[in-house]
């Protein structure tokens, strides 16, 4: 039999009558979810997830993976949604360095800070649970500049949307009305904060985040909000205790698949598939990452070793080393300040650094000149 997954009301938008779906609470019924089709891939997934976890753990400092793996996630989640910054735009960014896209890279920067501030609040005793207060706080942070002015920051939408199509009338697919919103949003929030234990976590994740797109609260940013959902769900169930996974890089690469299995939820009833794909770009995403972890403590490893082998090594010059994979590209004056030194010694140790090959020069001036970990942003671009 197919499953019915939801209904549909009629409402008007823009003068022409329109079908809004409005999917049925969780968790699936009628049948409910076969077991069959989640068990194995389930299994697979969570051990991939703990292997990351372990890999991770025999890393001297898992704050340069945060690093590196958070911004990966903001890029990708920003990237499906058609923006067009890179990794290098960040880093420029974030070290002060003259970009040209601003508006893009204002985007993926936003989203690290709603980002960032969600996880905060998840690890304090005072801060905001799992809740459509906390989601609505981050994309209050995450609109907030020139694009996102317009679309309500940090509100429920109050008028219909639809996704795909010209207009409501050609739509791919058209949301719940609006009045609608806060009860399924309300509903959604029992079934993640319930005492259920027949599903296994990582496949309440799935549902949770399908759930949240199709209810689509936001007039924009629907799509990262259910992303850094699946983050902080992640944490919240303890599947991993670290944002240590870009699984949006996954869903970039199979975009089409990603939202056709969503879709296919709503037409065909077809919670299966879209389990099944979620579970498997977990467990994809999750060996990317531990290879990625691997292949840059191997890096970092032996590039430290050849500093602490060079006879001119220092104190300077190895604190400056520590400080690269979280800040890959820099100035001399970035230097000073991060190491508390003056510009001379700042400058015989970066020049010590690029002796060895470690950092590039950019600029090729005298003047004003900015240095790149290249073999470090080379492996996290791959």
């Amino acid at each position: 039999m197919t499953r019915i997954t939801g209904t549909y009301a009629v409402s008007t938008t823009l003068g022409e009558p329109v079908r809004a779906f409005i999917p049925h609470a969780l968790p699936p019924t009628e049948p409910v979810l076969a077991d069959a089709v989640w068990r194995t891939h389930n299994d697979a997934a969570v051990m991939a997830l703990q292997r990351l976890s372990a890999v991770a753990g025999l890393v001297p400092s898992v704050d340069w993976l945060l690093y590196s793996a958070i911004r990966q996630e903001a890029l990708m989640t920003s990237q499906i949604e058609g923006t067009q910054a890179t990794l290098v735009d960040l880093f420029d960014d974030e070290a002060g360095l003259a970009i040209s896209n601003t508006d893009d890279v204002e985007e993926v920067t936003n989203y690290l800070q709603a980002f960032q501030w969600v996880q905060a609040q998840l690890r304090s005793p005072q801060g905001l649970p799992i809740s459509v207060r906390l989601l609505s706080e981050a994309h209050r942070r995450l609109l907030d500049g020139a694009r996102g002015s317009g679309k309500q920051p940090g509100e429920l939408r109050r008028s219909q949307n639809w996704i795909g199509g010209t207009r409501p009338g050609n739509a791919v697919f058209v949301p719940p009305p609006a009045d609608q919103v806060p009860a399924l949003l309300t509903d959604l929030e029992r079934f993640i904060h319930a005492e259920q234990t027949d599903l296994p976590a990582l496949v309440r994740v799935a549902l949770v985040h399908a759930q949240f797109e199709t209810i689509h609260p936001y007039l924009d940013g629907n799509g990262r909000i259910g992303r850094l959902l699946i983050a902080s769900l992640l944490e919240h169930w303890q599947l991993l205790p670290e944002p240590l996974m870009y699984l949006s890089g996954y869903l970039k690469q199979h975009q089409s698949e990603y939202y056709r299995r969503l879709s296919a939820i709503r037409t065909d009833g077809d919670w299966e598939g879209w389990v099944q794909f979620f579970l498997e770009a977990v467990q994809n995403a999750a060996a990317q990452s531990e290879r990625a972890v691997v292949a840059l403590a191997s890096l970092v490893a032996n590039d430290r070793r050849r500093l602490l082998a060079h006879p001119k090594a220092n104190a300077v010059s190895y604190r400056l080393f520590e400080l690269l994979p979280t800040m890959p590209r820099l100035s001399v004056d970035r230097v000073c300040e991060a190491v508390q030194t003056t510009f001379p010694t700042a400058n015989t140790a970066i020049k010590l650094l690029e002796e060895l090959g470690i950092l590039t020069e950019l600029t090729g001036q005298k003047k004003n000149r900015t240095f790149s970990y290249a073999g470090y942003i080379q492996l996290l671009s791959q």
